[in-house]
């Protein structure tokens, strides 16, 4: 499908939902729940709370259906919503260091590869918490969420070259923070 038809076809849905149609309720469901709860995991690191975010910004979802233009796809419409409400979850519970994101688990049969994995991975999610907003959700839409370059500037509402340059920004910002860490790490850091 098209970008132009998918967002006819999101349209055509949100209209049929306005009306009570419980059959777009469930489609919009299918197409979108999975992708607007893995989104607020990823920020939140919470199985509940992205649960609750993602439940919520359905219901906002909902609440817009009457209004809804063609202009945007779903999706498009829900990355933000979700970002914002996780953030703002995570101020008031005061945990955007970062400092409490769990380790991801790792198959490696090495224990010592495990170990180092989980720190990097560690490392890497507490640093695109460091990030500044834009260049966070830049990231997390093409490297967590593999959303194509010309999709991910679509959802923020930019060009594609200005996706770009959020990118080179927060991979280098992102880098420096690695580096730094390692340097804590063995004990060179200042």
């Amino acid at each position: 499908m098209t970008e132009t038809s998918l967002k006819e076809r999101d349209a055509k849905l949100l209209a049929q939902l306005a009306d009570g149609d419980m059959r777009a309720s469930r489609e919009i469901m299918r197409l979108y729940l999975d992708q607007a709860f893995r989104t607020a995991y990823r920020i939140t690191a919470d199985t509940g709370t992205a649960e609750d975010i993602t439940q919520e910004a359905f219901l906002k979802l909902w609440k817009a259906a009457g209004k809804w233009e063609a202009r945007a796809r779903i999706s498009t419409w829900l990355h933000p919503v979700i970002h914002n409400l996780a953030i703002d979850h995570l101020r008031k519970q005061k945990r955007l260091s970062g400092d409490e994101v769990p380790e991801q688990e790792d198959q490696s049969p090495n224990p010592f590869e495990a170990k180092a994995e989980a720190e990097l991975q560690k490392s890497v999610r507490s640093g695109v918490t460091e990030l500044p907003p834009r260049q966070r959700l830049a990231i997390t839409l093409v490297h967590f969420d593999e959303c194509s370059g010309s999709e991910a500037a679509g959802r923020m509402g930019i060009t594609v070259e200005a996706l770009e340059s959020l990118l080179s920004r927060g991979r280098r910002k992102l880098k420096d923070l690695l580096s730094l860490d390692q340097l804590k790490l063995r004990g060179d850091g200042r």
